[in-house]
């Protein structure tokens, strides 16, 4: 069973690394995360379904933890310096991304929990039938806040 999970596991880890990119800014809060997101997945794959896709499932565990974990970090955080009040900050990740995708970055850290799990969905290639398999709710629910967050995005890159 682990050889199995640490083979899933393995092919679909660019999903964690998603996942861990969206919600959280610093290094060490991706790092806390990833490892709280392995536990969870480890924890609940004897549940796992194989008549549904890994990556679904994968998916659906990676962001229920991490908008826990946002939300418990954000709590915790509030008093702390972010990054940009640090006095110095070693480097710069964002030096090297083109100015568009540093935009979507930004336009993305706006975003509350869903919206951010949905747009991370969508760029990720997923249908929309997939998306709603993942966070439970409809296609046509999808669709819709998709359609409404392209706007949004539209409207301020026209502003």
């Amino acid at each position: 069973m682990q050889e199995r999970f640490e083979t899933l596991l393995s092919t679909h880890k660019k999903i964690l690394y998603k996942v861990c990119n969206v919600y959280c800014k610093r290094p060490d809060d991706r790092e806390d995360l990833a490892q709280e997101i392995v536990i969870q997945l480890w924890k609940s794959f004897p549940s796992f379904d194989a008549r549904c896709q890994f990556s679904t499932w994968m998916y659906r565990i990676a962001i229920n933890v991490a908008i826990s974990f946002y939300r418990r970090e954000s709590t915790r955080t509030k008093h702390v310096l972010s990054d940009e009040e640090l006095l110095l900050n070693a480097r710069d990740e964002t030096a090297a991304q083109s100015t568009e995708l540093q935009a979507l970055y930004e336009y993305i850290e706006t975003l509350d929990p869903l919206n951010k799990a949905l747009i991370l969905l969508y760029l990720d290639g997923n249908s929309y039938l997939e998306i709603a398999d993942v966070l439970g709710i409809t296609e046509t629910n999808v669709a819709t806040k998709i359609s409404r967050l392209k706007q949004t995005m539209k409207k301020g890159i026209e502003a």
